[in-house]
C-alpha cells in the first residue's frame, strides 16, 4: 500500500522533491503539495484502491504527510471489508 501511495504522491503531487526522499510522517504541504495537488492525488488514490473519500476526508490534516494519507485509505478499505461482510 505504501508504495503505491508513494508512486501516487510522486505522479500526482506536484512536490517540490522527489517522494523517496520525504518520510512517512514529513509535512506533503511544506513539501510543496497544493490543494489542487491534493484533489489530484485523491482522485488517484480512489481509483487504485477502488474507494471513495467521503466529505468529511477532504480536508488538510487528511493529506498533511504520508501516512495521514495511509490512515485514510486503511479506514476506507476496513469500512468497504466490513460493508462487504
Amino acid at each position: 500500500m505504501m508504495d503505491t501511495i508513494r508512486r501516487l504522491l510522486q505522479e500526482h503531487g506536484r512536490l517540490h522533491m522527489p517522494v523517496a526522499q520525504l518520510s512517512d510522517f514529513d509535512d506533503l504541504y511544506g513539501a510543496g503539495l497544493t490543494p489542487f495537488a491534493a484533489i489530484r492525488t485523491m482522485l488517484a488514490l480512489e481509483e487504485a484502491f477502488d474507494i471513495e473519500f467521503p466529505v468529511s476526508m477532504l480536508r488538510r490534516q487528511s493529506f498533511a504527510s504520508i501516512n495521514a494519507v495511509r490512515n485514510c485509505v486503511n479506514e476506507l478499505l476496513t469500512a468497504a471489508e466490513r460493508r462487504a461482510a
